[in-house]
């Protein structure tokens, strides 16, 4: 056994201990914060709204990005999407957004994700940018969102994601998806290109991007 595949037999709940519970109100609606520890000693935090079901949770797993969540930039649609997904699961009544703590840069850390936006400026796309640094496409790992959402008592969830990486790994390690709902936010002309490369490089499902893209030349 690799491991990799030691790793995905452990139970999931051991992959993170929670440490606090808070309410957290918020612009979007009055969630409760819980807080865990995971493995690696990486702090992470989901945030629940209402009373959550056991099966079908419309649940946002959601990288971090300090870029795009807190400046505001336009570069990517991450900060739109944070909060699409808090407002999608307020209208609904209950659900659970996972903030992925380490995702930064699809997993290469804030300061490798700047020198690749610097790449990008100079002609390169996401994928190559990450490449020409010797860095993987995406480093991203579930486990530690699998293992909160078991803690929450969550089994299966309507995953609001257009990627289906995020899919496999949640499904790897435990927790069914009963549909993918799209989480799709109007590009600009700063994130254009960088969502054209998610689709045609990464198989995002973004079919919204026709129009724009045409609309666009």
């Amino acid at each position: 056994m690799t491991a990799s595949e030691a790793v995905e037999n452990l139970p999931h709940r051991a992959v993170v201990e929670r440490v606090v519970e808070t309410r957290l109100p918020t612009r979007h609606g009055l969630f409760r914060a819980v807080g865990y520890l995971d493995r690696s000693g990486t702090e992470q935090v989901a945030l629940v709204y209402g009373e959550i079901a056991e099966l079908g949770t419309l649940t946002r797993v959601h990288s971090e990005c300090l870029t795009g969540d807190v400046f505001g930039s336009t570069h990517c649609e991450c900060g739109d999407q944070l909060a699409a997904a808090l407002d999608r699961i307020v209208e609904e009544g209950s659900g659970v957004l996972v903030y992925v703590q380490g995702h930064e840069g699809r997993g290469i850390g804030l300061l490798a994700k700047l020198k690749a936006m610097r790449l990008q400026d100079e002609g390169l796309d996401t994928v190559d940018a990450n490449v020409a640094l010797g860095l993987p496409i995406d480093a991203r790992d579930y486990h530690a969102a699998a293992g909160i959402l078991q803690d929450l008592g969550v089994r299966s969830v309507r995953l609001l994601s257009n990627n289906p990486a995020k899919v496999e790994q949640l499904t790897r390690y435990g927790i069914r998806i009963s549909e993918q709902v799209p989480l799709l936010v109007p590009p600009n002309p700063e994130s254009l290109r960088y969502l054209r490369t998610k689709a045609e490089r990464m198989d995002h499902l973004l079919p919204h991007l026709d129009q724009a893209f045409s609309a666009a030349k």
